[in-house]
Formats: structure tokens, C-alpha cells, sequence
């Protein structure tokens, strides 16, 4: 043995060994293994891996990747170059810098600190922020890196950090430890070469699988044997296909297949199983949970992309002006102007000789002199809004706080606040997002009679629908709740099923249910203390169900299930009986049931088979006809009723008959070849001529609130999509219970499960497959399409639910047949996507938001949700039972799926209608204040002259417009949140952006050009016939400081008119910007420096104060410059109101909704922190006192208070407004 390995390690650089029988190919490649791609020869990877178990130094040369994983967006490398190429993506920066290279050089008008200085704070404080969020990705990936595994070295375990793991490796996993890498099971401390894993983060599933060892291979779980093991394995290159694998382990010269079966995947767990051993087969990023995560996205909300697109026009705006003073310079230089002093040496820029020269030269003056028509603080103050958005409102929001696990909702980004109020499509999983992943046996039928009195939420949802009402509280005396039983009719409990007429059809269904599965007992052997332990959750209900009917089953030996039987001979009577389990038939998706055979302890022998209806009713005997209608009848009643069910028989077994059967399933089991293939021809022999029982009914609970979460979200516009690993019935019944599918819907099927599938596949052609299944994807999907063409255009047809499998989503997603897809699946209300893998939910999430061009927001609770949740627009995460893998890799995390409601309709609108606002008011208020300054260079000639002094320039959007926009951006509300949830219909206006269309900016834009006209033209007008008291007229810097002066006042004043809600914040913040214009100017104007060009406004304040004109023109200016935004707002909300100002009107006497009552459930149940956060949610406030009203001042709310019985101080210009209303009694408020 020991030459055989010397020879394989002195040949391994030379060879690789084609374990399906292809040649030898060397180390260098075949060359004959080419493929020619446009001119370019591409070495092709080998087909398979060649791994030597326990020798890293057989493995070293081939260089296998480690394990170390890393989930970072940087590294020390990279994160600078990196970091500013993500900023300077953002145009304006890009064009900041341009500018602040510019203001560097002569022909600047304004001295480069005032741009260099702003940019850097910007991008410093971005890149701070990235590095942040990139440094708690790397504490994650660090944190799994060097998580512990034990590693067989030198016939002993030693243990190490996953990131040290090698290809090759022998491993030893604990119970309830996860997988370090892809492993071959070897061994297990359980005598029968089984372990029982969970595979939630991968399939979204908490329930059991179970995995078998190779039989050869059961030795080597001490470390001693585990040593002497020495094999080869020949496999697939490493791939995304979580639920495939193929491969042979060679040892000791024999060749043993290998299949999924022993294949324990990185990101399980171990279960129920003292330890394993196995052996590295693929390690860090070529796991197959890795390959089926994607890189993490640099995401960039659609607003701020939009933005981008607003800021190339005024790019185009900016050089319109620049163009127009460049030109005008070049024809207005003139040596006639002898006043100007050209007529001796001038330099370049005003030389009458070169008037191309001069228009050159004057176009990048006039650049950096209008730089502030785009504002650099913009990007600043949005990233500030926004912070203050998902650390003080979103994750301190109390209506998204989950009482019972303690979890808050969580902004893990700060990038995409207002993209969750535009968002049209919702790719949720269903495991564990949907549902609560726990099953409750709830109804059954027995013999042809119904059992179980209880009303599913489907049922209930339908009968509110019709405008019923059930009586009171559905439950009764009898009634018996546990984990996963939750059934009421006393006929079955307590013995009481002997009294019915059929009892012998009783005991059989118990019995079937107490023997007929794979469920291990663990604890004590006790009704109230033993836990199951079930490869599915349904399993482990069935089992709870026995039991409570009085057959407890409590042991299970490798031959025996023990049952403890109760009221079978007479009523009391407790007995345990012995039933020997002879053959298992395992469920699997092909055969769609289960089966055991067992032997009474009297001989008697019985097989026992559970399963759909469909393959059931297929086997069934002839005979008891009644039986089976009346429980089809039932079967359909549970399934409308969301119910997941499954039909339950027996047969009756000879000796003779069992042994000459038995002989063939042991030579199926033993089989190397097509094993699976051959014991399912095996049991077809046995399961037949069936006696039907009845069938069981289970309820896969919902998360609470979920159907009426989606009845909401659909009325606000959005359409919801199922993305689900569970097979296609599991799937339809939560769809129906979510009220997502129902019978009034046109459906379409396309599925993979059907009977010309199975007999192609069971050729074994892998082309041929190929080929037939993409053929019948195509016309499943041209003809789905056909029909639904007839439903596209009508109003009163009946809506579109498309139901497809993974296995056709593969070929459907293909180039050709995706268009067909896409037009299909966006024309329906529904979509459900069933047995797909974690890839295939991203494909479908990126063919929406790419193909359709829609805003996506992604959801799940699990690993196999990471590439969905990078894929969306927005990901969200369910912080539940499925780990932290999906929050991790979230944009936003929230505890239950109800939650949704919240953040898209209350934060998510919020967030867009405000940072809509404020994108537009900046937009206003620089193109207003640049325009004073082109209107000024009309009367300059041209020439690049400033009106403003330079720190008016400077500080224009840094202090005197600043924080006003911020409040806005973090207080305005247009409605309530009990408000926005009741009327959802609200949403569709994010979803259709009709706050930030090119129509409304040119609303802006023309209002801006009006206003600067008046700044400018009215100033300088009134300023003609002025005089100070010194009897001087009036000159540059006594004009541009009033105009200065007008702006600041009037655009604060504009953004109060802006604003649906006033509170103290609003007032503060206009009144103080103002005050603090007037500050600096009084300091301002008062120092004068060797330094700066201070001189220009030395003294102007005060010279202007001492003279009525700055009054007359301060009080007059404001009030014209702002009359045409009145009159307009005022015309647009009486004849074209948004659909939010329509509910403003109908609620304006409706007190403010502080959210209060909501919030009272909390209760005690708060730490000390949240407790004293809520208790100051509670202190007296000031409330928003918007009536919905365009013309609204702070003025007007003691005559509207004093509609709602509030005393408020009276104002005198309510006198006008009062006398047209009729005066309400006076109510106080108790």
C-alpha cells in the first residue's frame, strides 16, 4: 500500500486521473482541450479535482484555495483608490474638484480655500463613513475565520482556526458545530454510519436531513483508525449546485460512487450527533455556499442617481451662462472704453488684440465665478439627513420593535433610505420570512369523517372578506395546544375515538402515524418532556399528533419503534408495544411518500405508507369507493383552506409475499449502480392495492400579520414574489394563505414534475434533457403567454398568478426565453418560484431590476437569501431563527415581515417625499443665488467682476440656508403614520416619482429665474436715487449686500411655504439662519484685515440700516419675490392636489397622531435604555399644526386649533381667515 503511495505522489505533477474514464491530461493541459473565444486561445480548467486524503503534501502542488473567506467591499490596498473612485462616481464631486483646481490659478475670481476646503471635508467625512461599514465586514469575516476545528495531526486532534483548513484535511465536527468546509462524510458516533444536520442556511429549512456514510468508510472516526485512512477522491470542480454532486472515493483499489447523500456542505450544523469525521473536499470561496454569494454591491439609490442626471443640467446650465458671458466678453473688449485702461500692456484676458483669447480665458472666470450654482453642501447635508434617518427614526421606531425576541429594527446602511419609499417589486423567501416554519397538525379526516373544529387564517381572511363574523374565540374545553398540535374535537381525544363507527380506521391512522416515519426522541421518556427530533417539521407534527391521541412513541432502536399505547383494548388501559421495523421506503421528491414495514408483536405484518394524494390514490386497492370521494372531497376542502395535507394507507403483508420481496430490496440496497433508480422499482412491487385511511391536515403557521401586510403593500402598488427552495405545493399553500394566490386568479404552471420529464431523465442523456427541457420551458412559455394576452387589456379580467420550479426557471432564464419570461411574470399580480437555489433568487431579483428597470426590494432570513438580498435595489433582512447570515448582508434588518408596513409606507415614503424636497430647494436656492450673480456680469462687460464678496460666496449654503433644510429633510410630514398605513394608496406617488420629475425641478427652475430678476433688477432699481446719510449714492458692495440680504430671507421664508408640518424645530432653524446672516455681517462689516478683501464691505451694514431704503427694500423685496410661489401653490392644490393633499383636506380637524396609542403595548417589557427612550416619547412636544393648507404660516394655528376645542393664543391675522368660517362651540380637552 505504502509503494502505491509513493508512486502517486511522484506522479501527481505529472498526472491527474479523469475519474469518468477520459484520458490522462498533463499538468500543462491538453492542447487539444481548446476553445477558441474571438481570435484568443482559453485554457480550459480540468473537468474534475483530484484530492489525496490525509496527505497535504500530495495536495500542496495543485495550490487549492484556502479557507479564509472574506466578505469586505475593501482592503488596506484598495480602499483609497477604491474609495474615491466611489465618490468622485458622484458627479458633483467630480466637478468640485475641477473647480477647486481652477480657483488655484490667476484667473480665478475667488480664492481656493473657498472650494478646496468644502471638498475635502466632503470626501472625508464619505470615506470615513464607508471605512466604517466595510471595518464591521471584516470583524464578521475575522470572527469566522478563526472560528475552531479539530484537524487530525499526527494521530491525534489538534485544533485550529478555520481560515488554516487544507483540501484534504480529516476533520472531526462536534454536535451542534457547523461545517468549516465541504466535507465527505466519513464516520459518525452513531453505530449506523448516520448524522442528522440542519441546513437552514442554505435551504431556509430548521428541519432535519439526514446524511449517510459510506459503509467501507465507518471505521475511521477514531483518530488512530482515522490516521491509517489514505484514499483517493475524483470529483466535479467546484460549482453553485447545492443539491448535486458526483464523484468516486478510491481506496485500497476499490472505486466507491459517492453521491449528495454523503456530502456535508459549509454553513450547516451538526444535529443530534455526537461527532463526525470527514474529510475537505472544497474550502473557502469554492464551497458551495460561497458560490452561490455574490460580491457585496456598491449600492446607489435611484434618487441619487437621478440627481446625477439634475446635475449634468445644470452642468449644461452652467456653460449656457458661461458660453453667453464669454462670448458677450469677447465682443464688449473695446480700447474705445477708455476708461478701462486697455490701451497700454494689459494682460491676455482683457487684450482687445486677442478677443479669442479673451473669451477663452473669461469662460473659465465665469466657471469657477458660478460654481455655486451647484452646491457642494448638498451631498453632505443628504448623508447627514440620512444618518439622522436610520439611527434616531428607523431604529428607534417602537412599532418595529419585536416584543418577544427583544430586536429593534436595524439600518445597516445609510444609502437607501428613500429608495424604500419608491420600491414596485418584493422577492421574499418563504421559510422563516413568510411563515413561522412551525407546523401544527390542525384537521384530518378518518374513514370518510372529518375531524377538527378549528378555522385556518385563509378561512377566516375569506369569510371577513364576505362581511362575517365568526362567533368569540373558535376553541373549546377539549381543545389541546402544543408545539406543532393544535387540533379541537373531542370525538378523538381521551379514548373517545372507540365511541365513533369507525375506530378500527382510527387505530390504524394512529398507528400510522406513530410508526410510519424517521423521527428520533430525545429527553426524557415522558408526555411532557420528550422533544422529536424529524427530518421535516410536518414529520415531527404527525408524531406530536400520535401522541396526543394516545399513541406516544418514545424509543426508537436501530430495529424497533416503541409506542406506548393508550384505550386500544378498553378504555384505560396503557400498554407499550414493541413494532419491528423491517424496511424503510424514505420519501424523496420522485416518489412523493413514505412507507415502513413493520411486524406486530403478534406477526402480524403491515406496511404503512403516507404521501400526496395524487401517488396515494394511484396505488390504491379497489374498493371502498365511498371512502375515497368523500375524502378527495375533504382533501379539496383542506387545500382551499391553506392546509397542507397528506393521505395516509395500509396493506396487509404475507409472510410469503414480504420474503420473496424483501430479497429483492436487499439487492436494489446493495446495488453500486443506479441504487436510488432500482429500490424506487423496488417498492413500486410493494406499495399497492392500498387500504385508504383518511389523510392528515397541517398548518404551517404564519408570522402574524403577514396576510394583511400583503394586502397592504398590494394596495400601495407593490407586487410580491415568492422565492422559495420548498417544493411547488408547499409553496402554492402559503401562497394561498398569504392571500398572494387564490381561486379567482388565472394561474399558470410550469413545472418540471410531470410524467415525459421523469421518462426523459430516466434515459440518463444529460443532452437530451437539456434539449427537451428547454423545448418545453419554450412552449410552456408561449403558450402561458397566449392566453394571458387575453387578460393584458381588460379592466374586469380576472388577475395573473404564475407559478414555475426551479428546474424550468434554469432553462427559462436562459438569453433567448428570458424576454417571454419577463413580459409574462411583470403582467402578473403574483409569482411564485419554487425549488430554485440561492443563484437562481438573485438571477430573478437581477432580471426585474435590470430588465424591467424597477426598483426591487429583497427579503429573507437565511444564508441562501444572501445573493437575492445583494442582488435588489434594497435588502432586508428577518433577524429570526435562520442566524445572522441574511441581516449581515442586509441593507436593513427587521424582526417579522409585518414590519414591512413601517419601513416602506411610514420611513420609506417619508424618507423620499423629504430628501425629494430637499434636492429640489437646493437645486432653488444656488440657481437662484448664481443667477444674481449672471444678471450683475451684464452690467460689467463681461468681465468676471464678483457682486458678492467672497465669503458671502462661501457661507451662503455652509450657515445662512444650511439648517432649515436639514429640519425639513428630518421633521416635514405631509400625513401621519396611522395615516399613511390606512391609506397606502399614498405609496403609488414614490412609486411613479412624482416628486422629482423634470416637471416639477422646472417649477423650481422658473420660480429660481423669476426670483433672481427681482433680487437683482428691484435692488439695484430702488438703489439708483439712493443715499446714505452722508449724502453718497449707493455703490457695489452696498447693493450686493441688500441683494445678499433679500436672498437669505426670502429662500429661508420659501422652504417654511415648502413645508406640510411646522413644528418649534422649523421656526428655530429659519429665524436663526437669518439671525446669523445678520451676525456676521455686523462683525463682519465691522473688522476690516490687511488679508482678505474685507475693505469691500467695511462698515456697509451699518451704512445701510441708517436709510429707509433698506427697509423699504427688505420688507417689499421678500413679499414679490415670493407672490408668484404663493399664487402657485395655491392654484395647484386647489386644482391639481397630490394624493396626499387630498387626505390632508379630508383629516386637517383630525388631532396629530403622535403614535402614542400604538406604542402602549410595549409596556413593561422595554430594558432601562428603551424604557427611557419611550418615556421621553411621551413628554409634552411640540406637535405639527399643518392643516394641508399651500398658504399655512405658524400664524394661523390658533384659528385652526380653536376649531379642535384647543385654546391657543390668538394672532391678529386670523381676524381675515376666522370671519369666512363659522364659529365652532369650544371644547375642552379632558
Amino acid at each position: 500500500m505504502s509503494g502505491i503511495w509513493e508512486r502517486a505522489r511522484a506522479s501527481r505533477t505529472l498526472r491527474g486521473r479523469d475519474s469518468f474514464g477520459s484520458r490522462d491530461i498533463t499538468s500543462n493541459g491538453d492542447r487539444s482541450s481548446r476553445t477558441v473565444r474571438l481570435g484568443r486561445v482559453q485554457p480550459q480548467a480540468p473537468s474534475n479535482r483530484t484530492i489525496y486524503c490525509n496527505d497535504r503534501e500530495a495536495n500542496l502542488p495543485v495550490r487549492y484555495k484556502g479557507n479564509s473567506i472574506s466578505t469586505t467591499k475593501y482592503n488596506v490596498l484598495t480602499f483609497l483608490p477604491k474609495g474615491l473612485f466611489e465618490q468622485f462616481r458622484r458627479v458633483a464631486n467630480l466637478y468640485f474638484l475641477m473647480i477647486s483646481i481652477l480657483s488655484t490659478t490667476p484667473i480665478s475670481p475667488v480664492h481656493p480655500i473657498t472650494n478646496v476646503v468644502p471638498l475635502s471635508l466632503v470626501l472625508l467625512v464619505s470615506l470615513i463613513k464607508e471605512a466604517f461599514e466595510d471595518w464591521k465586514r471584516f470583524q464578521n469575516d475575522k470572527s469566522i475565520n478563526n472560528a475552531p476545528v479539530d484537524v487530525l495531526q499526527d494521530q491525534k486532534w489538534e485544533t485550529i482556526p478555520w481560515k488554516k483548513l487544507q483540501v484534504g484535511d480529516l476533520v472531526r465536527v462536534k454536535q451542534d458545530g457547523f461545517f468549516p468546509a465541504d466535507l465527505l462524510f466519513l464516520a459518525s458516533s452513531n453505530p449506523d454510519g448516520v448524522c442528522y444536520i440542519e441546513t437552514a442556511n442554505l435551504d431556509g429549512e430548521t428541519n432535519l436531513k439526514i446524511r449517510k456514510a459510506l459503509e467501507r468508510t465507518w471505521d475511521y472516526f477514531l483518530p488512530e483508525k482515522a490516521a491509517e485512512f489514505k484514499g483517493e477522491i475524483q470529483c466535479e470542480q467546484p460549482n453553485n449546485s447545492l443539491y448535486t454532486f458526483t464523484g468516486n472515493l478510491i481506496i485500497e483499489n476499490q472505486t466507491l460512487p459517492l453521491s449528495p447523500n454523503q456530502i456535508l456542505l459549509r454553513g450547516c450544523s451538526l444535529r443530534n450527533t455526537e461527532y463526525i469525521v470527514g474529510t475537505v473536499l472544497f474550502t473557502g470561496h469554492e464551497t458551495k455556499v460561497m458560490m452561490n454569494s455574490m460580491n457585496v454591491p456598491s449600492k446607489r439609490s435611484t434618487l441619487e442617481r437621478k440627481l446625477d442626471k439634475l446635475i449634468l443640467a445644470l452642468f449644461g446650465c452652467l456653460f449656457f451662462m458661461c458660453l453667453i458671458g464669454a462670448i458677450g466678453s469677447g465682443v464688449f473688449i473695446n480700447r474705445k472704453y477708455y476708461y478701462l485702461g486697455l490701451s497700454g500692456d494689459v494682460e491676455d484676458q482683457f487684450n482687445p488684440n486677442n478677443r479669442f483669447v479673451v473669451t477663452i480665458l473669461t469662460m473659465f472666470t465665469l466657471i469657477t465665478l458660478y460654481s455655486t450654482i451647484i452646491p457642494i453642501s448638498l451631498y453632505v447635508s443628504i448623508e447627514m439627513i440620512k444618518f439622522i434617518q436610520c439611527t434616531q427614526f428607523i431604529n428607534k421606531d417602537l412599532n418595529m420593535y419585536h416584543i418577544e425576541s427583544g430586536t429593534p429594527a436595524l439600518a445597516r446602511t445609510s444609502n437607501l433610505n428613500e429608495e424604500l419609499g419608491q420600491v414596485e417589486y418584493i422577492f421574499s423567501d418563504k421559510t422563516g420570512t413568510l411563515t413561522r416554519n412551525m407546523m401544527e397538525f390542525f384537521k384530518c379526516s378518518i374513514g370518510g369523517e372529518i375531524y377538527g373544529n378549528g378555522v385556518t387564517e385563509i378561512e377566516r381572511g375569506n369569510l371577513e372578506r364576505k362581511g362575517l363574523k365568526l362567533d368569540g374565540a373558535n376553541g373549546s374545553a377539549t381543545a389541546i395546544r402544543e408545539k406543532g398540535f393544535n387540533f379541537d374535537d373531542a370525538r378523538l381525544m381521551r379514548g373517545a375515538w372507540r365511541n365513533e363507527t369507525n375506530p378500527e380506521f382510527c387505530k390504524e391512522f394512529f398507528r400510522c402515524l406513530a410508526i410510519c416515519h424517521t423521527v428520533l426522541p430525545e429527553g426524557e421518556e415522558s408526555l411532557e418532556k420528550i422533544v422529536y427530533q424529524a427530518a421535516s417539521p410536518d414529520e415531527a407534527a404527525l408524531v406530536t399528533a400520535a401522541k396526543n391521541f394516545g399513541f406516544f412513541f418514545y424509543r426508537r432502536t436501530p430495529t424497533t419503534v416503541i409506542v406506548r399505547e393508550s384505550h386500544v383494548d378498553k378504555m384505560g388501559k396503557i400498554q407499550d408495544v414493541a413494532y419491528e421495523i423491517l424496511n424503510v421506503l424514505e420519501f424523496n421528491s420522485t416518489r412523493k411518500r413514505q412507507s415502513v414495514v413493520c411486524r406486530y408483536p403478534n406477526g402480524r405484518l403491515v406496511l404503512y405508507c403516507k404521501g400526496a394524494d395524487t401517488v396515494i390514490y394511484e396505488r390504491l386497492a379497489y374498493g371502498n369507493e365511498d371512502i375515497k370521494r368523500i375524502t378527495r372531497e375533504h382533501l379539496e376542502q383542506f387545500g382551499s383552506a391553506g392546509l397542507r395535507t397528506l393521505c395516509l394507507a395500509y396493506r396487509e403483508l404475507s409472510s410469503e409475499l414480504y420474503e420473496k420481496w424483501n430479497e429483492k430490496f436487499i439487492l436494489a440496497k446493495s446495488s453500486l449502480r443506479e441504487r436510488e433508480k432500482k429500490l424506487d422499482e423496488v417498492a413500486e412491487l410493494i406499495e399497492k392495492e392500498l387500504v385508504l385511511i383518511g389523510c392528515t391536515a397541517i398548518e404551517d403557521k404564519l408570522q402574524e400579520g403577514v396576510p394583511s401586510c400583503i394586502e397592504t403593500l398590494s394596495r400601495a402598488g407593490i407586487k410580491i414574489w415568492v422565492l422559495t427552495g420548498d417544493k411547488m405545493e408547499t409553496a402554492i399553500n402559503i401562497a394561498y394563505a398569504c392571500n398572494l394566490i387564490n381561486n379567482d386568479m388565472k394561474q399558470f404552471f410550469i413545472s418540471s414534475d410531470t410524467d415525459a420529464v421523469r421518462e426523459v431523465e430516466d434515459k440518463g442523456d444529460p443532452v437530451e434533457i437539456s434539449r427537451f427541457m428547454r423545448d418545453l420551458v419554450k412552449k410552456d412559455l408561449e403558450r402561458c403567454l397566449e392566453e394571458a394576452q387575453h387578460f393584458f387589456h381588460t379592466v374586469t379580467g380576472p388577475k395573473l398568478a404564475l407559478v414555475i420550479d426551479g428546474k424550468c426557471l434554469m432553462y427559462a432564464l436562459d438569453p433567448n426565453l428570458r424576454v417571454n419570461l419577463l413580459k409574462l411574470s411583470l403582467n402578473c399580480a403574483s409569482v411564485v418560484c419554487c425549488r430554485v437555489s440561492p443563484l437562481q433568487k438573485a438571477q430573478v431579483t437581477s432580471l426585474v431590476k435590470k430588465g424591467a428597470r424597477k426598483i426591487t426590494l429583497s427579503i429573507g432570513d437565511g444564508a441562501n437569501d444572501v445573493s437575492m438580498i445583494q442582488a435588489a435595489h434594497v435588502g432586508v433582512g428577518i433577524s429570526g431563527l435562520e442566524g445572522m447570515q441574511a441581516v449581515m448582508a442586509s441593507d436593513f434588518a427587521i424582526a417579522q415581515f409585518r414590519f414591512l408596513t413601517d419601513l416602506l409606507l411610514v420611513h420609506g415614503r417619508w424618507s423620499y417625499l423629504r430628501l425629494c424636497k430637499v434636492i429640489t430647494y437646493f437645486f432653488y436656492k444656488n440657481l437662484t443665488f448664481t443667477l444674481t450673480q449672471f444678471w450683475f456680469t451684464f452690467q460689467t462687460g463681461f468681465s468676471g467682476q464678483r457682486f458678492y464678496d467672497d465669503w458671502f460666496q462661501s457661507l451662503y449654503n455652509v450657515i445662512f440656508t444650511a439648517l432649515p433644510v436639514i429640519i425639513v429633510g428630518l421633521f416635514d410630514k405631509d400625513v401621519s403614520a396611522s395615516l399613511s398605513k390606512q391609506n397606502p394608496e399614498l405609496y403609488k406617488e414614490g412609486i411613479r416619482n412624482m416628486f422629482f420629475k423634470w416637471r416639477v425641478v422646472a417649477v423650481w427652475a422658473f420660480f429660481s429665474f423669476y426670483q433672481s430678476l427681482v433680487f437683482y433688477y428691484f435692488t439695484a432699481a430702488a438703489s439708483h436715487n439712493g443715499q446714505n446719510s452722508s449724502g453718497k449714492t449707493f455703490g457695489l458692495w452696498d447693493v450686493s449686500t441688500m441683494a445678499f440680504t433679500c436672498v437669505v430671507v426670502t429662500v429661508n421664508l420659501r422652504l417654511l411655504m415648502a413645508c406640510n408640518s411646522i413644528t418649534k424645530w422649523h421656526s428655530l432653524s429659519i429665524s436663526g439662519s437669518i439671525l446669523a446672516w445678520f451676525l456676521f455681517i455686523f462683525i463682519y462689516s465691522a473688522v476690516m484685515t490687511p488679508y482678505d478683501r474685507q475693505e469691500n464691505v467695511y462698515f456697509v451694514i451699518y451704512v445701510l440700516m441708517s436709510t429707509f431704503y433698506f427697509y423699504l427694500t427688505l420688507l417689499h423685496i421678500p413679499v414679490v419675490a415670493l407672490l408668484g410661489d404663493f399664487i402657485y401653490l395655491g392654484l395647484q392644490r386647489w386644482f391639481a392636489p397630490y394624493d396626499y393633499q387630498i387626505i390632508q383636506e379630508i383629516h386637517r380637524n383630525d388631532l396629530e397622531d403622535n403614535r402614542s396609542s400604538a406604542l402602549l403595548e410595549i409596556g413593561n417589557h422595554l430594558t432601562q435604555n428603551e424604557a427611557r427612550s419611550y418615556a421621553i416619547a411621551q413628554l409634552p412636544r411640540e406637535t405639527s399644526k399643518h392643516t394641508g393648507f399651500a398658504f399655512d404660516s405658524p400664524g394661523y394655528e390658533s384659528f385652526f386649533a380653536s376649531q379642535q376645542g384647543v385654546f391657543v393664543p390668538q394672532k391678529p391675522w386670523d381676524v381675515a381667515r376666522r370671519a369666512s368660517m363659522r364659529q365652532q362651540p369650544r371644547t375642552h380637552r379632558s
